[in-house]
Parts: structure tokens; sequence; C-alpha cells
């Protein structure tokens, strides 16, 4: 097994790892920290490479997605992110970020993956040596001049071996650590045909969709319309978002329009994922009439839908149960492999699928009287009063 690297100090702005020798194999690790945005906008064909050598098959871990989330959301925080190298060629990017917040009344400094409630999942990007990856950034992380008190991996697929490598890490060199269980998002494998899939259904559902589809008839053809070209998602952005905020997500302020910065993300991901060949977006028409959308991204053969909203005025369609029967059966017939519904495993969802992938938040606690203490409050004290309460 190899031994845990050491630190050297290299400059004020990158630090650098080297891996002890392998009983099989001699090889050099390095991590530098990439903290100036500029050197961060420099990284994107190297990002993007290593993503594709990676395999990572949905598009929220490209340098487009992350770059458009950083220039919306993150003027609160500092970019923290750790490029691995192995014999000098990169073969991991850890894209961290550090910022500060308030747990329990406590002031905490946190690392943390760059990501909130709008990227729907989240890892380190490593082509090879997963384990070895991981070791070296979170040796970096040990050893970083400016301390940590809480390492927040948010979002980690259930699967991800990030998860397991940096608990392993941790709790070897006495850090406390917590899990948070967090979505299960259902996700429909494209098997066989679409007859077939159909045909699989429930004979209620199947006889529902019928009767949805027969109200919308009435007020003119039903269809699917998928939008592409960057400037035909603009001139139908708005649209789109009046859709989207119709209803409850208006009321709850949780639309795009409700919140600046949001409304800034997705308008910067027109640009970018348009730029990048995978975002579009879809509306279901009734007569030419658009009553329902939904953000997408095609990628790597797999249709993500994100964002969505409806017109109430035409509920009694089921408006967007009818944009999913038609994206899925397109999806289908262009030949893609799965179509994948985000976020919580939400009822609606279910009747299309009971595949879902599970994500975690991995909470790191420094080794430190402080940290220590939070992390009892977090994962002892609450959970217990809350029993208590119930």
């Amino acid at each position: 097994m190899m031994s845990m690297p050491a630190i050297a100090r290299t400059s004020t702005a990158a630090r650098h790892l080297r891996a002890s020798h392998s009983p099989s194999v001699s090889r050099a690790w390095t991590v530098d920290c990439v903290s100036d945005y500029s050197a961060f906008l420099a990284l994107e064909h190297t990002w993007n490479g290593l993503a594709d050598r990676a395999g990572i098959a949905h598009p929220f871990l490209r340098h487009e997605w992350v770059r458009a989330w950083w220039d919306a959301f993150g003027r609160h925080a500092r970019l923290h992110i750790l490029v691995v190298r192995t014999d000098g060629e990169v073969t991991a990017i850890a894209p961290f970020m550090r910022d500060t917040a308030v747990m329990y009344g406590v002031p905490v400094r946190r690392v943390r993956l760059i990501h909130n409630d709008h990227t729907p999942r989240i890892d380190l990007i490593v082509a090879s040596d997963a384990a070895d990856a991981c070791r070296a950034v979170w040796r970096a992380l040990r050893h970083d001049s400016e301390p940590w008190d809480v390492l927040l991996l948010g979002q980690l697929p259930h699967d991800s071996p990030t998860r397991t490598t940096f608990s392993s890490c941790a709790v070897g060199d006495g850090c406390s650590t917590g899990i948070w269980k967090s979505s299960d998002s259902p996700y429909l494998p494209l098997a066989g045909t679409w007859e077939q899939y159909h045909a699989g259904l429930s004979a209620k559902f199947r006889s529902n969709l019928r009767n949805r589809m027969s109200r919308a008839s009435r007020l003119g053809e039903p269809a699917l319309e998928v939008l592409t070209d960057r400037d035909a998602i603009r001139d139908a952005c708005d649209e789109a978002w009046r859709l989207e905020s119709s209803g409850w997500k208006e009321q709850t302020g949780t639309a795009i329009v409700s919140d600046p910065e949001v409304h800034d993300f997705y308008t910067r991901l027109i640009e970018r994922g348009t730029e990048a060949g995978w975002l579009q977006l879809l509306f279901l028409t009734v007569g030419g009439r658009r009553i329902a959308t939904s953000y997408g991204a095609c990628f790597h053969r797999r249709l993500f839908l994100f964002k969505t909203g409806y017109d109430p005025d035409y509920a009694t369609c089921s408006p967007f149960k009818l944009l999913t029967y038609l994206a899925i059966r397109d999806a289908y017939a262009r030949g893609l492999c799965e179509v994948d519904f985000l976020g919580e495993s939400e009822p609606w969802k279910r009747e299309w699928t009971s595949a879902a992938r599970g994500h975690d938040w991995l909470f790191i606690f420094a080794d430190t009287l402080r940290a220590r203490l939070l992390h009892s409050i977090k994962f002892q004290w609450v959970p217990e009063f809350k029993r208590w309460r119930a």
C-alpha cells in the first residue's frame, strides 16, 4: 500500500505534494492549489479533457457548468481548486472553494465542493488511481497553512470512491466524520423499445395518460418542442421562465425569476451549455402554444431534466406529465440510453421508474476542540433532541 506523502511548500500561490515510492511502481505526485479566477479559466481544456477521461456521464462537473455556478453564486467564497498531477500529468481535480458560515451559533471555516441546490450531483474528477488521488488531495488539505474547521463533500453519489477514501483518511488522522443522506434521484434506463416500455407501465397509469392526452388534444395537437440553438433558446427563455415560475414556485420564492443569482446562473448556462453542445430547452406545445417546460441536457446519450414548470391554466391536462411522456418517447427514438429526473424521489417521477441514484453529504471535522464540539452538536446532540421531541 502506498504510504502517505509529505507536503513541501514551493510558493504562496501553489502547494505541491509528492508520494513515496510504492513497492511495485515509482510515481511522483503533486497537488497545486488554484485560487485565481484567471487560472481557473485557463484550466478549461485540461478540466474537460480530464472529465472525458474519467468517463463522467453528466454535465454537472464540466468546466462550463462550474464556471457558470461560480460567476453566479461565488461572490461570498474563494476558489480552492486542487489539481493532482501524477508524473506531471493531471489525473484529478478537486473543485473546492473556501467560505465561512455559522453552525449552531459558531462561526465555521469551511472547505467544500463548488455547488448548491442547483447542482444535482458533484464529486472529484479522477481519471485514474482514485484512492491514491483522493489521499493526495486529503494530505494537501490537512497540511494547508490556512486551517479549516469543516470539510463538506455534499451531494456525492452514494457509490463514489471519494466518500469511502476520505472517510478512511479522516478517521486515520483523528478527525470526526458524519454522513447525511441526501436525495435518491429517479432515473429511467432505456432498455428494449418504447413500445415494450410503454406496455410495461401499469394499466391504470396508461389509462390516465390517454385521458390527459385526450383532454389536451381538444385544445390542439400536443407536441414536444426541443430547442438546442442558442439564439432560439434566448428568444424562448422568458416564456420558459414564466412557465417555470407559475403557481407555487413563485409563491415560495423558488422560481428562477425570484432570485437574481439564480436567474444569472440559468442565463449563463444558456450561453455556455449551448456552446458546449449539451444544453436544451424543452416545451410541451398544444396547438402551437407552450404550456409546460423543462431545462434539459443531452449528454453521453442521457437526457437530464431539471427546472421544470407548467401553466396552471392547463392543469387538468397534466402538462408536465405529457411533456415527460413525449420526452421519453423521443429519447427512445433518438437512441438515448437513459432519462435522469434528478432531484428528490417525488411521486410523479416514481410513476415512470423504480430506479434511483442515492446521494450523501460527507462532513469531516478537523481534529480540534472547536470542530469536535461541532461534530457532537450536529451528529449527536441535535439528533438526540429530535428523538426526544418525537
